[in-house]
């Protein structure tokens, strides 16, 4: 009988059903993971200049990103829920007003879905998907936060906010939610190659 109260088998269980999202199918990983991120890290460095380094990096960074599981989860918390049929769309406006500041809008989650424990991220989609704020899932061999923690110089990072600041990063983030950054897949990994592309 108290071989039966053991509790070994249901972590077991749990993690098992927790392990794949079901969002997750579409996830970024080899040749469309390194397309993503350097289409972003083009955007970020084109921005940086374009802001003229007048501020420290990592006060710009976080002007234009939440980065982290938690800082993303505030954010997120922190937004209005989308109203659903039938609900007045006035009650999220009335409880914004009593905030001190103005609200940041969140445009799209990236999420490293090889994180390891996986509770860290288990709520960010349903948080998000109240929010109706996409998430972008990236999964590599070496470890999605590992990649995603190379786009701010840091080791890691499960979760990124991009930020609804009207900018360029926002104008890609846009283009890869539509799905226009699949056609310039090809043409991403040989951007060695461009020169010759006018003598044609």
């Amino acid at each position: 009988m108290p071989g039966r109260k053991k509790a070994s088998r249901k972590p077991t269980d749990i993690s098992k059903a927790s392990s794949v999202p079901s969002q997750e199918q579409d996830c970024y990983e080899g040749e469309r993971l390194a397309c993503l991120l350097k289409s972003i890290r083009r955007e970020i460095e084109s921005a940086r200049l374009l802001a003229g380094n007048s501020l420290p990096e990592k006060l710009w960074f976080k002007q234009q990103f939440s980065i982290g599981v938690n800082d993303v989860t505030r954010v997120l918390e922190r937004m209005a829920p989308v109203a659903q049929e039938g609900i007045s769309p006035q009650q999220p406006h009335s409880s914004s007003t009593n905030r001190k500041g103005p609200s940041v809008q969140l445009q799209a989650v990236l999420l490293a879905s090889d994180c390891n424990p996986r509770w860290l991220t288990k709520h960010l989609p349903s948080l998000a998907s109240s929010r109706r704020v996409p998430l972008i899932f990236v999964k590599d061999k070496k470890g999605g936060s590992l990649r995603l923690g190379e786009l701010f110089k840091l080791r890691t990072a499960i979760a990124i906010g991009v930020k609804a600041k009207g900018n360029a990063i926002n104008q890609v983030v846009d283009k890869i939610l539509s799905g226009d950054e699949i056609n310039q897949g090809t043409n991403c990994l040989n951007t060695i190659e461009m020169p010759d592309a006018p003598r044609q």
